[in-house]
Formats: structure tokens, C-alpha cells, sequence
């Protein structure tokens, strides 16, 4: 029979390796998912599952200053989350403020929040534990857990969801850089084709004319604006319609 040392060992394990597995289903998402809303949504499914006692859970996000929060297990989450904000007080707050993880039962927050802890117990909610989430300037705040019992979440809790939205940052910000590199190459690549297009116009009302690069390039400005299109559409219309076999 495994003693207490060996059953407290392989609770520990075990709850890695659900929150690794958590870590890996993120991965997954990441890869085909570019909405951050959408992934947020996944992450507070996941961590409810990857942490014991965690009944509800929630993203909070701080805008110029203002909470609001990005992603929720439920309405009775959401409520949660706007009963801090109303307070302007509340583990979400404070951890997305001090950067550090806070941990705390219904009787400490009376203490320290008092008006947000009345609000929670009216919503059934006796422990909190929220981490800091930073993406970047854009995105930053807490990642929040919210528990029916009084002594819901213990040390080890606390570790794991540390550990596990320290991950979620690096993973979340090597996708939005990979999502603006790819942005700025598709704008890059519609910017090349348009010149290049812009480039055959001018060549052919030139040509056409006999004018000048300078002239050539007014003319098509101006007659873009004339007919309120762009300059790229006019340009591939007019070298469609001057390169077009005749029938």
C-alpha cells in the first residue's frame, strides 16, 4: 500500500501531466485558430479541467486601464468578473495590477475586498485564484479561477497555474508574432503586385501618349478619382482591357 509521501508524488504527477496535456490541446488550437478570443475560450475550458476545485474561470483583459473580460466559462462567471470591476477591487484586478498570483478564500477577501467579496458570495463563490496573463501592451491582464468552496484552491494549485500561463504567454506570443509576420508578408505581396500592375498601366498610357513616367502616372490618378476606384482595380481593368486578343 502506498503510503502518504508516494500518494501525495503521484497526485503531484498526475496533475502535471493534465495540465500538460492542456498545454498541448492549446497548441493544437494555436495552429489552426487566429482569433484570440477564441483560443481565450479554450484556455479557461481547459483550466478547469487541469485544475481541481476550479469551478469556473475567466479571462480579464485591462484596456487603458479598464477590465473587461475577454472570455468565460459561463454567466455566472461573467457576473463574477463584473462584480470586481463594479468594486474596482478583486483578485482579477489585483494580480493583473502586481503581476503576482493571488490566492485567496472568502474569509481573507472580506478583508482585503470587501465590497467584491459580499457581491461573490451572493453568487455562490468562496475561493479565488487568479494568475497574471501578459501577451503583450495589447493584451495583458489575468487568467481567473473561481471555486463553491470555501478552502478551494491549495499551494500546489496555485504552482500549476503558474506554470501553466507562464506557458500559454510564450505560446500566444509566438503566434501573434507569427500572425503579423504573415500579415505584413501578405501586404507586402499585395503592395509588390499592385506596383507591378500600376508599373504595366503606365507603361502602356506612355506608350499610347508618348509622355512622359510623371504624366502617364497623373493621367491614371486622375481618372481613379474620377471614377471613385481605386488606382490598383483601374490599373489591371485598363491593362485587361489594352492586352485582351481582339475576337
Amino acid at each position: 500500500m502506498a503510503g502518504p509521501a508516494e500518494g501525495r508524488a503521484d497526485e503531484v504527477i498526475q496533475r502535471l501531466d493534465d495540465v500538460t496535456a492542456a498545454l498541448t490541446g492549446l497548441s493544437d488550437v494555436l495552429d489552426q485558430e487566429e482569433d484570440l478570443s477564441v483560443v481565450m475560450d479554450r484556455v479557461c475550458r481547459q483550466v478547469v479541467g487541469a485544475i481541481p476545485g476550479a469551478d469556473l474561470a475567466s479571462v480579464t483583459v485591462l484596456r487603458d486601464g479598464t477590465p473587461e473580460s475577454l472570455a468565460w466559462t459561463d454567466q455566472q462567471t461573467l457576473a463574477v468578473d463584473h462584480a470586481q470591476y463594479g468594486a474596482g477591487e478583486g483578485p482579477c484586478l489585483e494580480a493583473a495590477e502586481s503581476r503576482q498570483v493571488q490566492r485567496v478564500a472568502v474569509a481573507e477577501a472580506v478583508d482585503r475586498w470587501p465590497a467584491f467579496a459580499e457581491a461573490a458570495a451572493g453568487l455562490g463563490i468562496h475561493s479565488y485564484l487568479s494568475a497574471p496573463l501578459f501577451i503583450d501592451d495589447e493584451y495583458h491582464g489575468s487568467l481567473n479561477l473561481y471555486s463553491t468552496q470555501k478552502h478551494g484552491f491549495q499551494e500546489l494549485d496555485a504552482a500549476l497555474l503558474e506554470l501553466y500561463t507562464t506557458a500559454i504567454e510564450a505560446a500566444l506570443r509566438n503566434a501573434r508574432r507569427h500572425l503579423r509576420a504573415r500579415r505584413q508578408v501578405t501586404q507586402l505581396r499585395e503592395a509588390l503586385t499592385s506596383r507591378a500592375v500600376i508599373d504595366q498601366a503606365k507603361g502602356i498610357v506612355m506608350a499610347v501618349h508618348r509622355i512622359s513616367a510623371e504624366q502617364a502616372f497623373t493621367m491614371l490618378v486622375e481618372r481613379s478619382q474620377r471614377e471613385n476606384r481605386k488606382l490598383r482595380d483601374l490599373a489591371q481593368h485598363f491593362v485587361d482591357e489594352t492586352t485582351r486578343p481582339a475576337d
